[in-house]
C-alpha cells in the first residue's frame, strides 16, 4: 500500500484518478454484486449506501 501511494503521489491528481479507475474496472469485474457495492458505499460515506444500492440495481 505504501508503494502505491507513494506512486500516486508523483501523479497529476486527474491522472492518478484515471489510473486508479482502470485498475478499480480490473479489480471489480472479479468482485460479486454486493462487495461492489461495499466498495462503492465505503469511497462516499455510509450514507450513501440507498443510493448506491438501488443505483447498481438498475
Amino acid at each position: 500500500m505504501e508503494e502505491l501511494q507513494k506512486i500516486i503521489a508523483r501523479m497529476e491528481p486527474a491522472r492518478a484518478l484515471a489510473e486508479l479507475a482502470e485498475a478499480a474496472k480490473k479489480l471489480l469485474a472479479h468482485l460479486d454484486e454486493q462487495a461492489k457495492v461495499d466498495f462503492v458505499v465505503s469511497m462516499i460515506g455510509e450514507s450513501g449506501r440507498d443510493k448506491v444500492a438501488s443505483m447498481v440495481d438498475l
